[in-house]
């Protein structure tokens, strides 16, 4: 499906994302549908690894917008997200034109757009139509002086520059913002964004994510690391790590096996891969007495499809 701007529906919307390889539940899929209907801000939430960063990724594929990043960390600061001025060409020019110019003018001349640098906002903002799409990814590392920095954006997609004025939106961005949920947002930036709550996908839709990303992978290999990553997350398995393998380690880890020429899963092969799947020493040495039972329902649903 070629890209396109807009879309008349959720089915439309799900087909266009699934052709670019993303596979998302409908709940999903109808927070996004609305979200660009009604020009509002969507803020994702949910474990890392769920698919939050490629949904934007995604769509910013199948609407034909540039993808603009803002990656946030703790002490952020405002000209990092909006913008700085060039001070070594604002003082240049200074140099240049002070002998021609009064102190007054001189002044105005340096607090121009030429002299301005953009960062994500900005750019976002400034992008023409159809507009850009920002991702204002992992928002709730960032503090909470710079979430009351977002209000106005998210609000009325607009910025204020005192030394320029108020910069409103030249096309209305598409904006995602996404949180892992390592501490609580403020309520203000949740009242001006829709909101979704993102788990990991079921078993059937991991199969596609994995089937669509590594095609090279048989049949028979993807349903195993489907059904294996899935029970990976399942009680009681779950509480034994600290941190349960996303989306993007299901993908990796089937890369991986297909590298190895593996034909069906077994206990040596996932120990000498699972630094794939986790990321944690204590997660590794954790796996290894839970194989068998890992591995024991997976054989029996597989050989029941």
């Amino acid at each position: 499906m070629s890209a396109q701007t807009t879309f008349d529906s959720i089915d439309q919307l799900a087909l266009a994302l699934e052709s670019v390889g993303y596979f998302a539940e409908r709940r999903l899929i109808t927070a996004v549908f609305l979200s660009l209907r009604l020009e509002r801000p969507l803020l994702l939430e949910g474990e890392p690894g769920v698919g939050k960063t490629e949904l934007a990724k995604a769509l910013a594929k199948v609407l034909n917008r540039p993808l603009i990043r803002l990656q946030c960390y703790d002490g952020m600061e405002q000209r990092e997200a909006l913008y700085e001025w060039n001070y070594t060409a604002q003082l240049l020019h200074m140099r240049a034109a002070a002998a021609h110019v009064s102190p007054e003018e001189l002044e105005r001349e340096v607090y121009q757009p030429r002299f301005l640098v953009k960062r994500p906002l900005l750019q976002a903002l400034q992008t023409d139509a159809p507009g850009a799409l920002l991702l204002i990814d992992e928002v709730d590392r960032a503090d909470e002086p710079f979430e009351a920095f977002l209000l106005e954006y998210l609000g009325e997609y607009q910025v204020s520059i005192p030394e320029l004025g108020t910069i409103t939106a030249n096309a209305t961005p598409v904006t995602l913002l996404t949180s892992n949920r390592t501490r609580d947002l403020n309520d203000a930036v949740k009242r001006r964004c829709l909101y979704q709550w993102m788990d990991y996908p079921d078993r059937a839709r991991e199969l596609a994510v994995v089937r669509s990303q590594v095609p090279q992978a048989s049949a028979h290999l993807s349903e195993q690391v489907a059904e294996f990553v899935a029970r990976l997350r399942s009680q009681p398995f779950v509480s034994a790590f600290q941190r349960a393998p996303g989306i993007a380690e299901s993908v990796e880890w089937a890369k991986a096996l297909v590298a190895l020429d593996t034909l069906t899963l077994d206990p040596e092969v996932i120990q000498d891969t699972a630094g794939i799947l986790f990321k944690q020493r204590e997660d590794i040495a954790a796996i290894t007495p839970l194989l068998n039972d890992l591995l024991a329902p997976a054989a029996v649903n597989l050989a029941s499809l």
